[in-house]
């Protein structure tokens, strides 16, 4: 299946943690430019993203601390042709994987960032469906004076998260 959208759409990207990296890196220079509860989500998203390369890493059997530091400072680095670095399994270091030949049809990287983001905005839905402020229902098992309810901006980080982990 990849291979016949690799061969319809000749868009690719480098592969190894590179995109996820600098699209990390990029959520990451506009939540600066936010405040509010926005500012954490789109923070967390981008963490979220880092996923990849760490488990990369983890599967490969490297220090998976030492590999995103080196990642995450050759992205930040204007014009150092750090667009395309990810992790490079064969010498336990960083490479340019697009150079490498590590490449990913870009439509693939698009709709697992679209699935992902879809599967959010469900739970989302689902978790402001069972929640109603207007309710003032006492759970069975709450302690007295207490209402128990669910806050969707903290499931909303938790699943972000998760959603990085199975991009």
């Amino acid at each position: 299946m990849i291979v016949r959208r690799a061969l319809k759409n000749d868009s690719v990207v480098a592969g190894g943690g590179a995109i996820e990296m600098e699209l990390s890196k990029e959520l990451r220079n506009y939540a600066k430019t936010i405040h509010g509860k926005e500012q954490l989500l789109i923070t967390a998203y981008a963490k979220a993203l880092e996923v990849i390369p760490r488990q990369l890493c983890e599967n490969a059997g490297f220090d998976a601390i030492t590999i995103l530091n080196k990642l995450r400072q050759r992205h930040a680095q204007e014009n150092s042709g750090g667009k395309w670095m990810g992790v490079d399994i064969l010498s336990e270091d960083i490479i340019d994987n697009f150079d490498a030949c590590v490449w990913e049809p870009s439509i693939v990287k698009r709709n697992a960032l679209t699935a992902a983001c879809e599967a959010c905005c469900t739970i989302l839905s689902i978790d402001e469906t069972v929640k109603n402020p207007n309710s003032n229902y006492k759970a069975p098992n709450a302690m007295p004076g207490m209402i128990k309810t669910v806050d969707g901006f903290f499931n909303f980080i938790s699943f972000a998260i998760l959603c990085g982990i199975y991009l």
